[in-house]
């Protein structure tokens, strides 16, 4: 006698006739995730390089490097940090570690990455050998600082990183 139902279709279905969708489905994943990269990567980069050329520095590298062997010469010691305020703040000792009073420092402060605004700073003498800037870096994060240094006839060039917290 025969049954109504066909036993070859109450077979129990097979997970691998679902392995192209899941392939198809990865995929979509990597294509979204790629396009979002590349949309975020161009809408957030400022276009312009940081530092200068480096073409233009390299070609004159040999003068580059007659200028820091000067400078290491003064044996200046120069420390950067951030006051309650949020103004930068620049310590200077000389070879024996004596407080460097009576500098003048100009600075620019840059942020390393991101927004490629820069504040320029003027600082003035608060303690023999401390100086603090004129103005607070108002956005919490790393700022590089790009400072000019003069005393006794000297000049030096450094820069120095802070947090702003």
């Amino acid at each position: 006698m025969g049954s109504r139902y066909n036993t070859a279709a109450a077979q129990p279905r097979n997970i691998w006739r679902f392995f192209p969708w899941f392939i198809a489905a990865a995929m979509s994943v990597v294509i979204v995730v790629n396009f979002g990269m590349a949309y975020t990567a161009l809408h957030t980069f400022p276009g312009i390089p940081g530092g200068g050329d480096g073409f233009d520095l390299s070609n004159h590298y040999n003068a580059v490097l007659d200028r820091v062997k000067q400078e290491a010469a003064f044996g200046w010691e120069v420390r950067a940090e951030i006051d309650p305020a949020g103004r930068p703040v620049v310590v200077l000792t000389d070879r024996s570690g004596a407080a460097l009073s009576g500098a003048g420092i100009e600075a620019t402060a840059q942020r390393p990455l991101g927004d490629p605004r820069t504040t320029d700073e003027r600082f003035s003498e608060i303690a023999p050998g401390r100086y603090v800037g004129t103005g607070a870096l108002e956005e919490k994060g790393q700022w590089d600082l790009l400072l000019s240094a003069t005393a006794g006839g000297h000049e030096l060039s450094a820069t120095r990183r802070i947090v702003v917290r």
